[in-house]
């Protein structure tokens, strides 16, 4: 490799490295807890939040749906989602010609009807979320760690370049521990960096896909969602709508093998105005995070269409669980949680040699 290009190289990987370090690090000290966030939420919240009534007939979807409207006169149906742990139904309502940003959520216990608990992450943990998520800066927020983590990918790259002209007249893994401070931390460094690369890489670009959901979603809502509502919509029904129950049995039976994740009502921003949008998602730990929609015509309960998420909703859906090693169990967390650290120790290292050598050079 010719010096001016090496010294090129050399210039990507310190000020990208530089530039992000501190963000970096804040989201490595933060993501660590994340990667146990179910574990954490059930041992600080202290308690079992699942109703006192767990076995019993359940209440059909319409009659949930009739104690949501009882409990919220005037209220518009928007959203209908479903409790993995517990057999609770959660129905979200707007006020009829209200502000379509004052929603009302309500969880109803499906065996007995009576209002539910919500459910909530321990505010530690939703705090740590949120500063890892957009800093608490919304979508300028999450926009500007997307490209710190574009800064990280430059800084990994930059770096498996410089890795082999660097210890090309040493042996892979070598550390000269009787050598100086600043070389040990080098070694260190550069064998911490290359045996993590790929892990790094996987958790960089999925960090930066996740930082786009805000305007992915967006996209696919304008495009492809909004495509399919022209398709399959025409005009208003000013009669009844057919049975909520019997239309998510028709979208079960369309998709089978796949979990029921959450309706989307007549005139909500994920359906259209005369059909049930049925979303479900997979059942194994990857596909858990992948949904497809199934539209049922609210005014004969027939099935309208199944609809495919574009490729751009699944890389979204595949990054979430990938960044946070959340679709292995507890191994694979416990090993998300060692290269985080490793990353740490990577960071750390860094600022410190560039700190040791500006100072030698002085």
């Amino acid at each position: 490799m010719k010096a001016s290009t090496l010294r090129a190289w050399s210039w990507v990987h310190t000020w990208s490295s530089l530039v992000s370090t501190l963000f970096l690090l804040m989201l490595c000290l933060t993501g660590l807890p994340l990667v146990f966030t179910h574990e954490l939420d059930h041992l600080l919240l202290g308690h079992d939040e699942r109703p006192m009534q767990a076995d019993g007939p359940r209440l059909n979807l319409d009659q949930v749906l009739d104690v949501a409207l009882a409990r919220h006169a005037g209220g518009v149906p928007m959203f209908m989602s479903f409790d993995e742990d517990r057999p609770v139904v959660n129905v979200t309502t707007i006020d009829a010609g209200g502000p379509a940003e004052n929603y009302t959520f309500q969880p109803i216990d499906q065996i007995s009807g009576a209002a539910a608990p919500p459910v909530a992450g321990h505010p530690v943990m939703e705090f740590i979320l949120q500063l890892h998520t957009d800093m608490f800066l919304g979508l300028t927020g999450m926009l500007f760690l997307g490209l710190m983590g574009l800064m990280l990918v430059a800084a990994l790259v930059s770096g498996m370049v410089l890795y082999a002209p660097f210890m090309r007249r040493l042996p892979f893994g070598t550390v000269r521990a009787s050598k100086a401070a600043r070389t040990r931390w080098l070694d260190y460094h550069n064998l911490l960096g290359i045996v993590t690369a790929a892990w790094v890489l996987v958790v960089g670009v999925t960090g930066v896909v996740n930082t786009l959901a805000v305007p992915i979603i967006a996209y696919w809502k304008d495009t492809s969602l909004a495509a399919l509502t022209r398709q399959y919509d025409g005009p208003v029904a000013l009669t009844g709508r057919s049975s909520l129950d019997a239309a998510v049995e028709r979208a079960k039976h369309a998709l089978p093998g796949m979990t029921l994740q959450f309706v989307a009502f007549p005139g909500s921003t994920y359906s259209t105005d005369n059909h049930y949008a049925v979303f479900f998602h997979g059942d194994t730990p990857l596909t858990t995070h992948m949904t497809t929609p199934a539209l049922i015509d609210a005014r004969t309960g027939e099935l309208a269409a199944v609809a495919q998420m574009p490729w751009y909703v699944k890389t979204l859906s595949l990054s979430q669980p990938l960044h946070f090693g959340d679709y292995g169990g507890l191994p694979l967390k416990i090993l998300w949680a060692i290269l985080d650290l490793a990353m740490i120790v990577i960071l750390i290292s860094g600022l410190y040699l560039w700190v040791a050598k500006r100072r030698r050079r002085a």
